[in-house]
């Protein structure tokens, strides 16, 4: 076996860690049943996340670093047994998201809650889901293969290197887990002991004569580990975007736009006056119209991509085609080059239009709900593709699907409004829509990272697709079930969804997007401007998406991310050498603190949602740091230093 190499432009000179002629156990029992576990521990966890905070944590990496110390205990696996445990568990992670962020709007709609129920939530996650990995069956080797070179897919390659060096042992191992334990002890010392504040600012005030600017960082490892392996160029591109949105959008717009304006559109998208109460003017502007930009800004880029990629999509289904015609059905393929065979796609694609089309539980009728399904398949497909580069670019913890299902849902009820589809029965088909290519693009991007973790390990793709489809099918069995659960679980509330204690905030915004176009009350103004800004920066040499991903998250998201790729940039001039490759020194350490710092905050999600009363006990720092103004920031971003100093310290060390 030999390690993989250092991302070569020519696909052909790439060699997995298991070569194509060895065939190690992969598919087996003990891994289909840990990764059908661990999809419905991290399947309920992201549920309960997804509608407290609107945040998800991916679930890859932590399941990898857990698969491998439970098969340590339980005796020998392979790396590719390994690697099946992590694609199937992530599934239930990427489902969970794209459901909560989406179909508990229902609750908001006319006649919504009508279908607010176990089997149609189940069947509207099954559907796109697994609509999701089919469309990336065909696009597997033009986005994983032939763009291996130009797209990191840093959580895939994160991933791979955890498993390599979990297969190894030995200081690789040992330098991927100081990473991990670093990333944890860090983590649990901001975020439950509250030593320094975990979202240090630096920002002006409302009537300052440069008013609302906010420059503000979550200084997690997580993000600091994606920066450094995505790399200078891109990260620098989604911090533009983001200092672009919050030094000077938000500044212009406090200066020109009144109170009064500001506070009426806010109630526009239901935000409630103790909501408006309680946040800065720079975060009631980023909500009332940043985040319409950042989606206009989105959706170009979106278009610009596809255009891009359309070369390569028509050349993967053409060498589909001709291997179909040749009747090879993968018996003269190497093994790392078997898919799901195409026609099982198109038949896949087909009886999903046809479950959305017939089926008498989903919103509207036939033939109406026969449009609704090639809809679907339409804006499935074409936002597959784009959040497949996205992941590719920046990750899948960065994939802005909600703007993505923004984009989905304007473009839905654009074309309902131009057919008169504008009753109440509408407003849920128009959200079936947006949820089905929600959950489709958020599976998508968790494919996409788990084939390229697959690409660089050795996997067979087809297994790998198996897998992901089992995870799909039994990860939702448990996910409706639990956002039900939840639902119930506020004493003296009908719906505990859309209360102080689970906000669900996309879900709101998504009702309220839908109601606002069918009844032609949106405005369009923000969307345009966001549309133009990010052909203006595909115009000036960036790339729209990568600058369009910054507009619209937070730029708390964005900042750190770029210190990654700036320790990313230092480290390669200190070590005076060619480039650091996917196993050097400090790729290994920044994928220690991407996967310590998930496992960490996804334990700390479980604490506190299951145990607020300890979690505040043990906050010895709770409400100090903000009570001593500035020096308490300075103190948070001292602590982020002392990080990025560990992770160059690492990277300067031979390899």
């Amino acid at each position: 076996m030999v390690a993989p190499s250092k991302s070569p432009q020519d696909p052909a000179e790439f060699k997995p860690y298991v070569p194509a002629d060895q065939s190690p156990p992969e598919f087996t029992v003990k891994a289909v049943v840990l990764g059908a576990i661990f999809g419905i521990i991290f399947g309920a966890a992201t549920v309960y996340l997804a509608l407290k905070a609107g945040l998800t944590v991916s679930a890859s990496i932590p399941i990898a670093v857990l698969s491998i110390a439970v098969f340590k205990k339980l005796g020998k696996s392979t790396i590719l047994e390994n690697n099946i445990v992590q694609t199937i568990g992530s599934a239930g992670e990427s489902i969970a998201a794209g459901v909560v962020f989406t179909l508990p709007a229902l609750l908001f709609l006319a006649d919504g809650e009508h279908f607010f129920r176990y089997l149609q939530i189940t069947t509207l996650a099954a559907v796109g889901g697994i609509l999701g990995i089919l469309f990336m069956v065909p696009l597997r080797r033009s986005l994983i293969v032939k763009e291996h070179g130009n797209l990191p897919y840093p959580e895939g390659t994160a991933c791979a290197d955890v498993l390599i060096v979990g297969e190894k042992g030995g200081n690789l191992a040992k330098r991927v887990f100081a990473g991990v334990y670093t990333a944890i002890v860090y983590k649990l010392f901001m975020s439950i002991l509250g030593l320094w504040k975990d979202v240090p600012t630096l920002a002006t005030g409302p009537r300052s004569q440069y008013p609302n600017a906010t420059m503000n960082a979550e200084i997690t490892p997580e993000y600091l580990g994606v920066g450094y392996i995505i790399g200078p160029r891109i990260a620098a591109e989604m911090f533009s975007g983001g200092v672009f949105a919050w030094l000077v959008l938000i500044p212009l717009i406090s200066l020109f736009v009144p109170e009064s304006q500001r506070i009426a559109d806010l109630h526009a998208l239901s935000f409630s006056d103790a909501w408006i109460a309680s946040h800065s003017e720079a975060e009631q502007i980023y909500r009332a119209y940043i985040r319409y930009i950042g989606a206009g800004a989105v959706c170009c880029a979106g278009v610009m991509t596809l255009l891009k990629s359309l070369p390569t999509i028509i050349s993967s289904f053409r060498d589909s085609m001709r291997d179909l015609r040749a009747g090879s059905g993968g018996a003269t393929q190497k093994r790392t080059e078997r898919d799901l065979p195409l026609t099982f796609v198109l038949a896949g694609a087909v009886g999903l239009v046809a479950i959305i089309a017939l089926l008498p539980n989903l919103p509207g009728t036939f033939p109406g709900s026969l449009f609704i399904g090639v809809l679907v398949v339409v804006f499935g497909f074409f936002f597959v593709t784009v959040s497949s580069r996205i992941v590719g670019i920046i990750g899948s913890s960065s994939n802005p699907i909600s703007g993505m299902t923004i984009a989905t849902l304007m473009a839905t009820c654009l074309i309902f409004v131009s057919m008169k589809w504008t009753s109440d029965m509408h407003q849920s088909m128009a959200l079936m829509v947006g949820a089905i290519v929600c959950i489709a693009s958020a599976n998508a991007g968790a494919t996409s990272q788990d084939l390229k973790t697959g690409y660089l390990v050795g996997a067979t793709p087809i297994k790998q697709q198996m897998g992901l489809i089992i995870g799909v099918l039994v990860s939702t069995l448990v996910i409706g079930g639990t956002i039900l659960l939840l639902d119930k679980s506020v004493p003296g509330e009908l719906h505990g969804i859309g209360s102080s204690r689970m906000p669900a905030p996309q879900g709101t915004l998504m009702a309220t997007i839908i109601k606002g176009l069918l009844a032609q009350k949106l405005p369009w103004g923000p969307v345009l401007v966001g549309v133009f800004a990010a052909f203006v920066a595909q115009l000036a040499g960036a790339h729209a998406l990568s600058w369009a991903v910054g507009a619209y998250l937070p730029v708390s998201t964005t900042s750190p991310i770029w210190v990654g790729g700036l320790m990313k940039g230092f480290a390669d001039k200190m070590r005076k050498a060619p480039e650091e490759g996917e196993v050097g020194p400090g790729m290994l350490y920044a994928t220690g603190l991407v996967a310590g710092g998930s496992l960490a905050g996804i334990a700390i999600a479980l604490m506190i949602g299951f145990g607020g009363g300890l979690a505040k006990t043990l906050n010895i720092g709770r409400n100090y740091f903000d009570n001593i103004g500035i020096g308490g920031d300075l103190i948070g971003f001292g602590m982020f230093a002392v990080l990025c100093i560990l992770l160059l310290r690492q990277a300067r060390a031979k390899d």
